[in-house]
C-alpha cells in the first residue's frame, strides 16, 4: 500500500502536523527536523494526496506559466528554469503556449477555466500591449515576464534590455567596428525587446559619437532562425557595408551567421557577430558566438519566488482571521545581465 502521512510521521519521529507543514513548504521549520522528514518521504517514496491537500489548504501545489512559443529556445530554457526553480518548492508547472503573439489568445488565456488547477500564473506575453493592462486585474496571483507591459496592476520581472544591448554594442565598438548592422528590428514598435534593444544600439553609438545609419537595421516579424537569415541575405544584396552583426536574439543571430559564411564572409575577421539570450547552443556554434546572457536563471528564479509570496499572502489567514487578500503594491524587478565574449567578436 501507498504510504501515508502518518507512516512518514512515524518513520521521521516527529508530529504529523509537523510533516505537512514540510511538504506545504512552510517556514519556520527547523533544517534538521525538514531534513529527518524529507529524508522519511524519500524513503517510503510518499506521494502526497494533492486534491486532499488542495480541499484542506485551498492550493493545489500547482502554478501556470504561459509562454508564447517553445519553439523559440529562450522560451524553452525559460521554462527549464521554472520548472527547476519550482521543484525546489515542491511545486508543479503546467505550461500553457499563447501563439506567438497571437493577442486575443493571451487575453483568452487570463479566464482560462484551466487556471483553477493552478494556485497562480506566471505570464509572458508578445501579442498585448499597455492598450490591454485592464485585462491584468485578475483574481489570483499573477507575475508578468517581458517587455509589452510596464506599469500594470502585478508583479513584473523583466530584464535590462537597453543596458544589456547598449553593452553588446559597445563590445563591438570597442573592436574596431563602426558600421554594425542590426538583425532584429520592428518596423514601427514602440514598445517591446526589439524597440528595447534598438534604442540601447542607438544609445551606444550616440556615446561613442558614431553616426546612425537607418539602413544598417535590418527588420524582421519574428525572431527565429529563418528571419535572422532572410534580413541578412536582404542587407547583403542592399550593398549597404557593415562590419558587424548585432541580432537582436541569439537565433537572429545564428541565422545571420550561416548566411554570412556561405556568402564568403569571414566570422570575425571580416564580420563580427553578436547575439542576445545566453542560449546554451551559442556554445558550440562555428565559431561560438558572443552573447548577451540576460539573466533568465535569475528571472526564473525571482518570477517563482515572489508568486509563491503572492499565492502564501492569499491563502494563509492572519491573527487567526478569516483572510481577505490586502491591496498591494505591485514591484518590477530587473535581473541583471552579463556579456559573454567568444570567438565571432574575437579580436585576430
Amino acid at each position: 500500500m501507498a504510504a501515508t502521512l502518518h507512516d512518514v510521521a512515524a518513520v521521521a519521529g516527529v508530529s504529523i502536523k509537523t510533516v505537512s507543514n514540510v511538504v506545504n513548504d512552510y517556514e519556520h521549520i527547523r533544517p534538521s527536523t525538514r531534513e529527518k522528514v524529507l529524508k522519511a518521504i524519500s524513503e517510503l517514496d510518499y506521494r502526497p494526496n494533492i486534491s486532499a491537500r488542495s480541499l484542506r489548504s485551498g492550493r493545489t501545489g500547482v502554478i501556470g506559466l504561459a509562454l508564447p512559443e517553445l519553439s523559440l529556445s529562450y522560451f524553452a530554457e525559460l521554462a527549464d528554469s521554472v520548472i527547476k526553480e519550482a521543484e525546489k518548492r515542491n511545486l508543479v508547472v503546467l505550461i500553457e503556449q499563447t501563439g506567438g503573439g497571437d493577442r486575443d489568445k493571451e487575453i483568452k488565456l487570463l479566464s482560462s477555466p484551466r487556471l483553477q488547477l493552478t494556485d497562480g500564473l506566471i505570464f509572458s506575453p508578445l501579442g498585448m500591449d499597455s492598450s490591454d493592462v485592464a485585462h491584468l486585474n485578475v483574481s489570483y496571483p499573477l507575475v508578468l515576464l517581458g517587455e509589452r507591459i510596464f506599469g500594470g496592476p502585478v508583479d513584473h520581472v523583466t530584464m535590462k534590455n537597453v543596458e544589456a544591448a547598449k553593452a553588446a554594442t559597445r563590445h563591438l565598438l570597442d573592436r574596431g567596428c563602426r558600421r554594425i548592422a542590426v538583425i532584429g528590428a520592428h518596423e514601427g514598435e514602440l514598445v517591446g525587446s526589439a524597440a528595447l534593444r534598438v534604442q540601447g544600439y542607438r544609445e551606444a553609438l550616440d556615446a561613442a559619437e558614431v553616426p546612425f545609419d537607418e539602413s544598417l537595421l535590418g527588420y524582421v516579424i519574428e525572431w527565429h532562425r529563418l528571419d535572422g537569415a532572410r534580413a541578412m541575405r536582404e542587407m547583403i544584396a542592399s550593398g549597404v557595408q557593415f562590419d558587424a552583426v548585432f541580432g537582436l536574439n541569439d537565433t537572429l543571430a545564428l541565422g545571420a551567421m550561416r548566411v554570412l559564411q556561405e556568402a564568403g564572409f569571414r566570422v570575425p575577421e571580416d564580420v563580427s557577430v553578436i547575439g542576445f539570450d545566453g542560449l546554451d547552443e551559442t556554445r558550440y556554434s562555428l565559431p561560438t558566438l558572443s552573447t548577451i546572457d540576460p539573466g533568465r536563471d535569475e528571472i526564473a528564479a525571482t518570477a517563482v519566488r515572489v508568486l509563491v509570496e503572492r499565492i502564501k499572502a492569499r491563502s494563509e489567514p492572519m491573527k487567526g482571521e478569516p483572510h481577505e487578500p490586502d491591496p498591494f503594491e505591485p514591484h518590477q524587478y530587473r535581473a541583471e545581465f552579463s556579456l559573454q565574449a567568444r570567438e565571432s567578436t574575437a579580436v585576430a
